[in-house]
């Protein structure tokens, strides 16, 4: 850690919200912060590591890894497949944030996973836990959480917390997923 680093006061933002943009303003941080020589890591909470996306092929030219700990969205794997990627997603995560090795840490999709209620999640994913991670991460290190439906507690805890939200979307003019813009 350098002496810059140790004098930072690090903060945890949060994006939320129903709107596109959450994961985009998570990685344009990580670009400035690339650019400002941090060390960042990002983490990806429902992204299967099946698919290849277009931000990870970026980031790993710049030298920073994307990690994808999911398995997709709820709806295309059972409950027990979501559990065990989760189960094992957690402490990854956690440890790289409190290693304070990275002075960003960017946990993509964390409300989203932590917001199922389609099957138990507390067990594999402790809220308590995450929490306690919000409260004593090291003080340098920014804490990014992006995904809908942030919880209060979330949402109190952090130094910023943006809600974005629809005003209009192409998606509701029949137009799918769009290569380079949503993957």
């Amino acid at each position: 850690m350098s002496k810059e680093s140790q004098k930072r006061q690090g903060l945890t933002l949060v994006y939320t919200g129903n709107g596109k943009g959450k994961t985009t303003s998570a990685l344009g941080l990580a670009l400035r912060g690339i650019g400002r020589g941090f060390k960042v890591k990002i983490f990806q909470f429902i992204k299967s590591p099946e698919r290849t996306y277009g931000e990870q092929i970026a980031l790993k030219k710049l030298g920073v890894e994307m990690v994808q700990l999911g398995i997709g969205f709820t709806w295309t794997k059972t409950p027990e497949e979501h559990r065990e990627a989760l189960k094992k997603a957690w402490p990854q995560a956690k440890e790289a944030v409190m290693s304070g090795e990275h002075d960003l840490v960017i946990l993509d999709e964390l409300n989203n996973a932590l917001a199922i209620d389609k099957f138990p999640i507390d067990d594999v994913l402790p809220f308590k836990e995450v929490i306690e991670l919000i409260e004593n991460k090291p003080s340098h290190v920014h804490l990014v959480i992006t995904g809908r439906s942030a919880k209060q507690e979330v949402k109190e805890l952090a130094d910023l917390v943006s809600v974005i939200e629809p005003e209009k979307h192409y998606y509701n003019e029949g137009i799918p997923a769009v290569k380079g813009i949503e993957f």
